[in-house]
């Protein structure tokens, strides 16, 4: 996994953004399209906002959702589907977004997500690493081993008040106990892995990340195994390593 560093948040976005549509183009102009899948959170605000800018053929890309609360209306400010409809979605001219619907039985959604997949070449996963280290909404201890696409996953207590301390609940028991997250595997299928990880309280994560053993205990330690994975983060995030 290559490293970049980048003096501020802004920056990185514009870095992460300018690889990500290169990948993008380069499948466009191999296949006639291109397959990706989009990651929310703070950490993506200046990367998806840089992306929208990049000069794209977006009629020719099909997007996929990264993760997604249980039973969380799209009108909460926290809604996964919220955030990538005003953020991406409404921006761009996309041939499609598949979108994860949590306020259906969750079972049947993954089965549902899974049947589109697993027939679906991806050929840029743009994600994050959280504060406990997961990768999507896969927290530690992860499962690297399961098959299928798109899982039910608890969340622990970590993940939850990160939640919280990025506002977007009001209070801890405000934060959903489940999510519907794509699995471990299937992100690692991806043609290229994109992760921008900003902020300072994301430095623990992204040393464990680089420097740990790969291990579900650390999650997004796996993208090391990537043949073709970046990691761009900022002066902050970079300081413990």
């Amino acid at each position: 996994m290559e490293t970049i560093i980048s003096d501020n948040p802004k920056e990185l976005g514009m870095k992460a953004a300018i690889n990500g549509a290169e990948l993008i183009r380069k499948a466009i102009a191999e296949k006639g399209e291109a397959n990706i899948i989009v990651a929310t959170g703070a950490s993506q605000f200046e990367m998806l906002a840089a992306l929208i800018r990049e000069d794209i053929d977006w009629t020719k890309v099909t997007a996929f959702h990264l993760d997604e609360y249980i039973d969380l209306p799209e009108t909460h400010p926290a809604s996964f589907r919220k955030y990538l409809r005003e953020r991406f979605a409404s921006q761009v001219p996309l041939r499609l977004f598949h979108y994860i619907n949590g306020e259906t039985d969750p079972v049947t959604e993954c089965k549902r997500l899974g049947k589109i997949i697993r027939d679906t070449r991806i050929d840029v996963a743009f994600v994050g690493i959280g504060e406990n280290g997961h990768l999507a909404f896969n927290d530690p201890p992860a499962d690297f081993q399961t098959g299928e696409p798109y899982i039910v996953v608890n969340l622990d207590e970590a993940c939850r008040k990160q939640q919280l301390g990025e506002g977007w609940f009001g209070s801890l028991e405000d934060v959903p106990l489940q999510a519907i997250s794509m699995s471990v595997r299937q992100i690692m299928k991806s043609g290229a892995i994109i992760c921008s990880v900003p902020d300072l309280r994301k430095a623990d994560a992204v040393r464990k990340t680089l420097l740990e053993p790969v291990s579900p205990l650390v999650p997004a330690t796996i993208m090391r195994e990537h043949e073709k994975a970046w990691l761009y983060i900022d002066k902050d995030s970079a300081s413990l390593v």
